[in-house]
């Protein structure tokens, strides 16, 4: 069974409500003061059960890594979820421009991108690889370039502040989680 899962980081198809997928600061319908807890994480839920292949993927930041995650899916014996970072219109950009901004949203850390293969660990090897390299860019100003976060700065920037360094850390703890996992 393989399952591709296209996170948007809201309902989409019910216009934009917030999610248990919606990262913190971001405004979205019922969550126009900014989403205040971090978003979930599909991907270490998923590896939890030991079992399940599981990759994250950005097609525009990693075009290579994309393809490795979905030959590596259909070739496991078992359950396989993708999980793909999708921008949407609800996040207030240049729908033309959304491979550009699921490149910046890895650059900056936003966004990770690993792999993992529980047939590695039946090999006696590590089952995660993590992808992504350090971020290089700048994590406020990638959210700056999005209407769900400058709408809050702009109507409570105190707020936006607090939420928006909160994200930021959440983002880095996360990474040193995945880094943790890889070995790194």
């Amino acid at each position: 069974v393989n399952i591709f899962v296209f996170d948007t980081e809201v309902y989409s198809n019910t216009g934009g409500q917030a999610s248990k997928s919606t990262p913190t600061g971001s405004i979205a319908k019922f969550a126009a003061s900014g989403k205040k807890t971090r978003k979930k994480d599909l991907g270490m839920m998923a590896m939890s059960y030991g079992y399940v292949y599981v990759a994250t993927v950005a097609m525009s930041a990693n075009p290579a890594q994309l393809l490795k995650a979905m030959n590596e899916a259909e070739a496991y014996h078992g359950p396989s979820l993708i999980i793909a970072y999708a921008p949407c219109i609800n996040h207030g950009i240049n729908m033309g421009k959304s491979q550009t901004e699921e490149k910046n949203a890895v650059d900056c850390g936003y966004w990770q991108l690993y792999r993992y293969n529980p047939s590695l660990a039946e090999k006696g090897e590590n089952p995660f690889t993590l992808d992504s390299k350090d971020p290089t860019g700048s994590y406020q100003e990638y959210l700056a370039g999005e209407v769900r976060y400058t709408a809050l700065k702009k109507a409570n920037p105190e707020v936006a502040e607090k939420l928006f360094a909160q994200a930021e850390e959440d983002a880095k703890a996360r990474l040193e989680t995945y880094k943790k996992k890889a070995g790194k």
